[in-house]
């Protein structure tokens, strides 16, 4: 059975109702940018670039499905470390840029970088004027860098990483054969007391 409507005007009644209420409330709205938002630690803002880490494996770039991650690179000769070794290449960044204009902020580059070159950082003050200007270079996404956050810390009930314990019971094995007390050389044998030579019996 369906309800009966209420009397005329009662949804009219009910919105002015509320606007009364709010009306004598404080207003609670942030002025920004006089004030800045309280942003959560991990906030999805930009990508930040740890440039030491990076090897141009170009697998960020492969997996954008924006495709608005450009990297340049060139080959350098590394000498031989040791003599009769033979030389090796390596590749050096030349360019790394990220236009913010395309992305989509999925995460994708940050979750398949294998050396943890890029992060989230919680910055969002990057509007341009000129879109073209979106598209951040490798100076500008370093500087993001110094703005993530550190991790979470990890759950004290948590299990030991395998890597940690594997690390501590090597340096535990290694401090304990360091302490334990090194074996002497052997006592020389003490030579049995020879009789003296008795005298001729006069």
């Amino acid at each position: 059975m369906a309800p009966l409507p209420g009397f005329p005007g009662s949804g009219l009644a009910k919105g002015l109702a509320v606007t009364l209420r709010t009306m004598t409330k404080k207003s609670v709205t942030a002025q920004y940018p006089d004030t800045q938002p309280d942003l959560p630690p991990r906030t999805r803002g930009v990508i930040g670039l740890f440039e030491e880490n990076c090897t141009v494996c170009m697998l960020c770039a492969r997996e954008c499905p924006d495709w608005c991650i450009y990297i340049d690179s060139h080959k350098e000769t590394v000498p031989a470390a040791t003599p009769g070794g033979r030389e090796r290449s390596r590749n050096v960044l030349d360019r790394f840029a990220i236009d913010f204009s395309l992305c989509m902020y999925c995460g994708i580059c940050i979750e398949v970088c294998p050396f943890d070159a890029l992060f989230w950082s919680p910055e969002f003050e990057y509007a341009e004027t000129d879109i073209r200007e979106l598209t951040h270079e490798r100076d500008k996404l370093r500087e993001w860098m110094w703005t993530v956050p550190a991790p979470p810390a990890l759950d004290p009930a948590a299990e030991e990483p395998k890597e940690i314990a594997a690390a501590r019971k090597t340096a535990d094995k290694l401090a304990a054969t360091r302490a334990a007390p090194r074996p002497g050389p052997p006592p020389a044998a003490q030579a049995d007391p020879q009789p003296e030579p008795k005298g001729e019996e006069s």
